[in-house]
């Protein structure tokens, strides 16, 4: 019999069992947060939870504690059945959190991701003297086909599966036969797919079905690519029609597949812009032709050129050459670690910054990649792997040379992952006159996304470099483009729609009233969260009694306190870091939102919006160290500042660290604690 049969529906819900379970965790220097709800969706919120939590049971700041968030709660379906691992996050202690989880309650199992990982659990399932589930038992079925998925390698070119067994090839396949029933066909397609195993045959049964039952939507059966690489293996001749169907999310497999036709297609897609096709074009046109990666990607560089290609698929052009070479030169040596291969990258971007025969678009994109590198390439150039030191020093030189030259009135790009923005933040707390010029013709181009406008117009008006062209250009914008929902609790920049407003107040245009009507309105309700923030701009009395108000309610903080503590420096003429410091054990302000406000104001003219202190974060290292060092300070901010410092990740976790530390780099950093041990011992 099946493990979940005959049992009844209270019994079978794995929720119910594992909250039953875990209300009886907790002491001994352990602590577990309630089950989630919405509002814990990240671990950085479940580690406010536990701040809030330990203030109100008066527990100590350094008990351990673990939870899981709305994220992870997800593993349950809406019966309460546990569908996949619940992930159990934590903070304190690891070994400390191992105890007080234990081994899981009754018919569970716990398995520990180590220090830097979550711990996770799972039903506990019964295996055959195969190691083979009972195909009734859906965890065992779930927890097999994971066990088969898990790669045991990878390499620069695939990643790597151990080979089935007999006996489990045989049971995959047997769940293949007809009548076919997808949804429970997925796994095992998937598994045999990664060894190359699916038949002939079993392609032939399973594409009719796939078309039928996921008619415009191929994409959501979960099998759909592992089922699209055997066609086209296979050589099936309707798989085309398939790969029309799918459009650029079949540019993966078509770029596993070479052929003229696949190369016909890629082409197409990637002459409009689509970035999934660009890397398979690249592979693809190089196989077909028969040329290097450098040559094939100038000749691509001019046909997006010349087809007015969005200006965002050079920088895709570039990132799928620069991962080619790399992939070709771990190709040809397999026992290269990680770090080499990444030591590698860098100096061909370095390189390639130089390459006479990429045209400047491409030497553009490999300079900007290259520009937090350099010193990697240049202080590890002796035991470089692509080549002798005086080849990569001469790299170097050639690059140097000709950095700012293709960097001049250039900038990052501002649609792609916002974390990689973030982590060049600090590269814009000053601007160069070129900088400045960039930001603004991004802020003016009808093209600039939410985040691009978020990102570039705050750092102009951070700086006092927005004025009425800034307006000008996105006062036709702001109610159909601006007025939307935009999460920006995770980044160093606020809503695009509050900063405007803030600088349509202080340049006293017209346009403020109609922006100030607009946050007041109770919908969309979105905005409800962030609307004081708008009392920056323009400040007064009136403003900072309001957000004062909110502050000492207790309510969320999603950037309010600094912006009083921004909004009484300005009326007060003092720094801000003197209004925070002043804040320091008054009763109703949360430490930890005000230790985050006191690094994050210690420049005024670029506070750090992020939701929390980023310990990754090269910027907020540096205005911690600076509050730690600032004798304007009083002991206790300036402990703030030093404790802060100390609990980055240059300290824990160099290496993610982002942009990557030089040994430098990381040498200052532990000079510069070890200058202030004193003071630290003294704490």
């Amino acid at each position: 019999m099946a493990p979940d049969k005959g049992r009844t529906a209270e019994r079978r819900s794995d929720l119910s069992g594992i909250k039953k379970w875990w209300r009886t965790l907790g002491g001994d220097g352990f602590a577990v947060l309630p089950p989630p709800t919405r509002s814990r969706y990240t671990q950085s919120d479940g580690h406010e939870d536990a701040a809030e939590m330990f203030a109100a049971r008066s527990l100590p700041t350094s008990t351990s504690f673990a939870y899981w968030h709305w994220q992870s709660h997800s593993a349950f379906d809406r019966a309460g059945g546990l569908n996949r691992e619940l992930y159990l996050h934590w903070g304190g202690d690891h070994a400390t959190v191992a105890a007080g989880l234990g081994d899981g309650p009754d018919g569970y199992r716990i398995l520990d991701g180590g220090p830097q990982g979550a711990f996770r659990l799972d039903k506990v399932t019964a295996t055959d003297a195969d190691g083979l589930p009972d195909p009734e038992d859906t965890a065992g079925v779930r927890q097999f086909l994971d066990r088969l998925g898990t790669p045991r390698g990878r390499t620069a070119r695939a990643v790597e599966h151990a080979p089935l067994t007999a006996a489990e090839e045989s049971w995959l396949h047997d769940r293949l036969r007809d009548p076919v029933e997808l949804s429970g066909a997925a796994g095992c397609v998937t598994a045999l797919e990664a060894r190359q195993a699916l038949t002939a045959g079993e392609t032939a049964r399973l594409l009719p079905a796939w078309r039928e039952e996921y008619a415009g939507r191929l994409t959501e059966w979960p099998a759909w690519a592992a089922l699209l690489d055997a066609l086209l293996r296979h050589g099936h001749e309707e798989v085309w029609d398939t790969v029309a169907s799918l459009g650029p999310r079949a540019s993966d497999a078509l770029g596993a597949a070479p052929s003229p036709r696949a190369l016909d297609i890629l082409r197409a897609w990637s002459l409009t812009g689509q970035p999934n096709a660009i890397r398979a074009w690249l592979a693809v046109h190089g196989a077909v032709h028969g040329t290097d990666p450098v040559r094939t990607a100038g000749v691509l560089a001019g046909e997006l050129t010349a087809h007015d290609a969005p200006e965002t698929s050079l920088n895709r052009l570039f990132g799928a050459l620069s991962a080619t070479v790399t992939d070709d030169w771990r190709a040809a040596r397999p026992t290269a670690d990680h770090t080499a291969a990444r030591a590698f990258a860098a100096l061909t971007a370095v390189r390639l910054a130089t390459e006479e025969n990429l045209p400047r678009p491409l030497r553009v994109a490999a300079a900007h990649t290259a520009y937090d590198q350099v010193a990697h390439v240049r202080e590890q150039a002796a035991q470089h792997p692509g080549g002798t030191e005086a080849e990569v020093l001469a790299a170097v030189e050639r690059y140097e040379a000709a950095r700012d030259g293709l960097l001049a009135g250039t900038g990052p790009e501002l649609t792609g992952y916002e974390g990689r923005l973030g982590d060049i933040y600090h590269r814009y707390r000053t601007l160069t006159p070129a900088d400045v010029q960039w930001l603004r013709d991004r802020v003016a181009d009808p093209s600039t996304g939410v985040q691009g406008i978020a990102f570039c117009l705050e750092l102009l008006h951070a700086h006092g470099e927005a004025g009425e062209a800034e307006l000008a250009a996105l006062l036709p914008r702001w109610k159909k483009e601006l007025a939307k929902q935009y999460r920006t609790t995770y980044t160093e920049w606020r809503h695009p729609l509050v900063t405007l407003t803030c600088l349509a107040q202080d340049l006293g245009h017209p346009a403020a009233e109609a922006m100030l009507a607009w946050w007041a309105k109770p919908k969309p309700l979105w905005k409800t969260p962030v609307r004081l923030l708008t009392h920056l701009g323009a400040p007064d009395e009136a403003k900072a009694d309001e957000l004062w108000d909110f502050v000492a309610s207790g309510a969320h903080d999603t950037g309010h306190l600094m912006t009083w503590v921004l909004l009484r420096a300005r009326l007060d003429g003092t720094h801000p870091l003197l209004v925070a410091e002043r804040l320091i054990g008054q009763p109703g302000i949360r430490a930890y939102v005000l230790h985050r406000v006191l690094i994050g104001v210690a420049d005024p003219a670029q506070p750090l919006w992020h939701y929390d202190i980023d310990p990754r974060s090269h910027g907020w290292l540096r205005r911690a160290q600076e509050v730690a060092d600032d004798p304007r300070l009083t002991d206790a901010a300036r402990a703030i500042g030093l404790k802060t410092a100390r609990e980055h990740y240059v300290f824990r976790y160099p290496d993610q660290v982002r942009p990557a530390l030089t040994d430098g780099q990381l040498a200052a950093a532990h000079a510069w604690a070890q200058a202030r041990a004193d003071r630290t011992a003294a704490d």
